[in-house]
């Protein structure tokens, strides 16, 4: 081929001359060109970054503080209820009263035991009072047997009319006596026989007779209250022949 044909030929494929674009050199240097603007670009995006993050860090240490104070307040309330509760419960007392009603409580409790005490009392005064009247029966009761033979020994000679006056008289103080001390003879003659005061020592049939009666005392009964020291022991007339 000749020189001339070599010059007339196209461009070479590939070329970036013979393509009518910018040549390596002016590539680079555009690209060189637009190397700040895209760092600004960049720099703005990543001041914008920056501050979103510092806005999202002061939201979350907001919301945080908030949840804080929410979270402080609700402890402040809770401790308030508490001491409230416990200022309460301290004035209340252990049983949940007030003073006053503890007070009232305590009036109530002394005056029932007060009241038991009372009772209590009452009680062992009236066992005693009865303990003491038997104790002093007893003893009656023994005087009074003790002096039964020369009771009986009296009243034999006064039916006999053999007492002078000076005798009567020490009868009669006797008697008064005993009937101080509320000893009560009995067994007169003629009296209904009733076998829970009588003993019949003797039977005497009497035709005219319509029931039993005392016909002679050979002794007298004594009693005291309802209790019987002695029975009267008696002759008794009984119907019959």
């Amino acid at each position: 081929m000749s020189a001339f044909d070599k010059d007339d030929a196209g461009p070479l494929k590939g070329d970036p001359a013979a393509a009518g674009g910018p040549d390596g050199n002016e590539a680079k240097a555009s690209d060189a060109a637009s190397t700040p603007d895209q760092d600004a670009a960049r720099g703005r995006h990543a001041d914008k970054g920056a501050a979103d993050e510092g806005q999202a860090a002061g939201q979350t240490t907001s919301d945080s503080s908030a949840k804080d104070a929410s979270s402080a307040d609700a402890q402040a309330d809770d401790k308030t209820d508490a001491d409230s509760a416990k200022e309460e419960s301290t004035d209340k007392g252990s049983d949940g009263l007030t003073p006053l009603g503890q007070a009232k409580k305590e009036a109530a409790d002394y005056l029932e035991a007060l009241q038991r005490e009372r009772a209590e009392f009452v009680n062992f005064r009236n066992r005693a009072k009865k303990e003491q009247d038997i104790f002093r029966q007893h003893g009656i009761v023994d005087v009074l047997t003790a002096l039964l033979p020369a009771l009986d020994d009296i009243d034999r000679i006064k039916e006999h009319g053999q007492m002078d006056d000076s005798f009567q008289a020490v009868a009669k103080k006797i008697d008064k006596t005993f009937e101080k001390f509320g000893v009560e003879k009995f067994g007169e003659k003629g009296e209904d026989f009733d076998p829970t005061k009588h003993e019949a020592i003797l039977h005497k049939p009497d035709p005219d007779a319509k029931k039993e009666t005392v016909d002679t005392v050979v002794e007298a009964g004594y009693r005291i209250g309802d209790r019987v020291i002695r029975a009267a022991r008696v002759v008794v007339t009984s119907p019959g022949q």
